[in-house]
């Protein structure tokens, strides 16, 4: 079993005035857990979804209803209310090999995850009895497999661990696709321009960059339905290489199909193995 993580500051004591000889500073205790969760339904973000207009300010505002975020729940809050009960402990962190969005299905073996538990009181807690009571807690919504004890060094493995992953979109298009277009899709690999997408360019680097993705499969679902299973490279806007974004990524699943689409359900049905 892993040891609890110690942090503190190493630089000399000192008393109030500056002498040296005051209380030695206070460690802080970190235990971090790390399994992987799976996503059901598609109104959960992962992590708290503050207000963006108050920023979570304590009493909210008129714009969320004076909650301070946008949901009620979040992945990292169905976790923690069982987890931090269980260390005895008021604060936590949660770190995500990713993440999905609100509204995107997270299926087959689950996305990775790290649980940071931040001054607990209590050390020795049984993980499989704790993964038992998030489970029955979320049930129908999420549920995590193989929690147990990491390092803190983990965190920064699994953050920064570039991973493919294996998408599942409903995908409506504006004129219906030829069945020989279709049965030609499976096992192209397109090299695709994606400059940042105009819902994300406000926080994130307005740059173009080079993707790979691979279909695996495209089976018709009615007269304007598709259904389309890609494996990607790390980083790519799935929603937006079906639509093209209006020309930020090109080429999209639009043109490919000779008509524009867009993305009506999205799953992720797999993320490759860490290393």
């Amino acid at each position: 079993m892993e040891r609890p993580q110690r942090e503190g500051n190493s630089r000399s004591r000192r008393g109030p005035a500056g002498r040296k000889g005051g209380p030695p500073p206070r460690q802080r205790v970190r235990v971090f857990l790390e399994g992987r969760y799976r996503k059901y339904v598609r109104d959960l973000p992962q992590t708290i979804f503050y207000c963006p207009r108050c920023k979570g300010r304590k009493g909210g505002c008129d714009f969320c209803g004076g909650f301070g975020k946008l949901t009620k729940d979040s992945i990292q809050e169905l976790i923690a209310r069982k987890a931090l009960r269980a260390f005895k402990s008021r604060k936590g962190k949660f770190h995500g090999a990713g993440r999905e969005d609100i509204d995107v299905r997270m299926l087959g073996e689950g996305r990775p995850f790290i649980f940071e538990v931040i001054d607990p009181k209590v050390l020795e807690v049984d993980l499989a009895e704790l993964e038992r009571e998030i489970n029955e807690y979320a049930a129908g919504r999420i549920d995590i497999t193989g929690l147990h004890r990491v390092e803190r060094k983990r965190v920064a493995i699994l953050k920064e661990t570039p991973t493919d992953k294996i998408y599942r979109a409903l995908v409506e298009t504006e004129e219906p696709v030829p069945e020989e277009k279709l049965h030609s899709l499976p096992g192209t690999r397109i090299r695709i321009v994606q400059r940042t997408p105009a819902r994300v360019a406000h926080r994130r680097a307005d740059k173009e960059r080079i993707r790979q993705v691979t279909i695996r499969s495209a089976e018709p679902q009615g007269e304007r339905l598709l259904s389309v299973e890609v494996r990607a490279e790390h980083g790519t806007y799935i929603k937006e290489w079906i639509s093209g974004d209006e020309g930020r990524t090109r080429p999209s699943l639009g043109d490919l199909l000779g008509t524009p689409g867009v993305c009506r359900e999205l799953d992720v049905l797999e993320i490759l193995p860490l290393t």
